[in-house]
């Protein structure tokens, strides 16, 4: 039992380090939230943001479709996290989600952190359709679901397209 609450204190320590170091770097600029140094261009190198907690052959995926869905802003982080700990997250964060609805992904707007409910994956596929509506929030640096929508649209798009020229 006292090695599961010091795991998870250890644990739950790492992550609010990584969110004060994070947002530390950061600015509020012309509606946008925007990082020191960070710039949509450089998504070619693919190090611009970091993917946690998830496999080597995931992270390649999440790092491909976010290059091909060139989003306005980066996500400065991807976060894999078990149920238990991306339940606990949206009690932290506050996460409100319209009645009848479930979250198995959401962004976390000052740290610009997707947390991704890992237990709850469901393919390559549903990852990049639900990415896209994550970096529609970083978009429009808000929490209303039809401009993340809106956004997101765009996103998808690029992904479809990718898909298609591909084959």
């Amino acid at each position: 039992m006292n090695l599961r609450i010091c795991s998870s204190a250890i644990s739950l320590a790492m992550v609010a380090y990584s969110l004060v170091t994070v947002a530390s770097g950061q600015k509020q600029e012309g509606g946008n939230l925007t990082s020191v140094g960070v710039i949509a261009a450089s998504l070619s190198e693919g190090a611009m943001f970091t993917v946690q907690g998830t496999s080597p052959e995931r992270e390649r995926l999440v790092r491909s479709q976010i290059r091909v869905m060139r989003p306005a802003v980066l996500p400065a982080r991807v976060i894999f996290v078990p149920h238990w700990q991306y339940i606990y997250a949206t009690r932290v964060y506050h996460l409100r989600v319209p009645k009848g609805m479930t979250s198995k992904m959401f962004t976390h707007l000052v740290s610009r952190s997707v947390y991704i409910d890992a237990d709850c994956y469901l393919g390559d596929e549903w990852l990049g359709h639900w990415m896209a509506h994550e970096l529609g929030h970083l978009e429009a640096n808000n929490a209303d679901e039809s401009q993340a929508e809106k956004a997101a649209g765009k996103y998808r798009r690029r992904l479809k397209q990718n898909a298609t020229d591909s084959r």
